[in-house]
């Protein structure tokens, strides 16, 4: 495991505070008049999901977690729960909560293969990919009159979720959506 001195503890990293992963959500190192610099950061636990702010100081150093990536296949949600196997292992299935995947579940199609991320052999999150590619299962005819730049209407995926589009996405469509933002991106085939 490596051990990043105060000044390494830079955004992106996953380190070890408290006995539990944290991804750096931010930092600043800086030096106060005469005082020795610091590097203040904002922790985010990838377990429980809390943000906690903390000061680490020169002689201070952080242990830098060792996540695995294992890749899964996505079955079925079900009473708020998400299904998923091991990859060439359809046994050995597992569920993982709402909570766990996080929004992105959403955007998730049935037999679909994402990344676990595991913290000492424990699932703690999934990987879904940023740009996802769905089909649009229903849509409202675009009004005329209505078309106006800029104008948006709501339809609904092959996966159930809800977004906003653009007036010219019919049924049928299929779009790529950013899955962090939670947000249309562009079409990729028309019907």
């Amino acid at each position: 495991m490596a051990i990043l001195s105060y000044n390494e503890i830079l955004t992106k990293k996953v380190i070890v505070y408290d006995e539990e992963p944290f991804l750096v959500l931010s930092h600043h190192v800086f030096r106060k008049q005469q005082r020795k610099p610091v590097n203040v950061t904002k922790l985010k636990s990838l377990i429980s999901g809390r943000v906690v702010e903390n000061t680490f100081h020169v002689n201070e150093t952080a242990e830098e977690a060792e996540l695995e990536k294992k890749p899964i296949v996505y079955i079925y949600k079900n009473k708020g729960e998400f299904w998923f196997h091991e990859v060439g292992n359809p046994s050995t299935r597992f569920a993982l909560s709402e909570e766990l995947v996080g929004a992105e579940g959403r955007f998730l199609k049935e037999r679909s293969e994402v990344d676990a991320i595991l913290y000492n052999d424990e699932v703690i999150g999934i990987n879904i990919p940023i740009k996802v590619e769905l089909k649009v299962t229903e849509a409202m005819e675009a009004v005329k009159g209505n078309t106006s730049s800029g104008a948006q209407k709501e339809v609904t995926l092959e996966t159930g979720a809800t977004i906003m589009v653009p007036m010219f996405i019919n049924q049928g469509d299929v779009i790529s959506i950013n899955t962090e933002s939670g947000e249309y991106s562009e079409r990729m085939e028309k019907a």
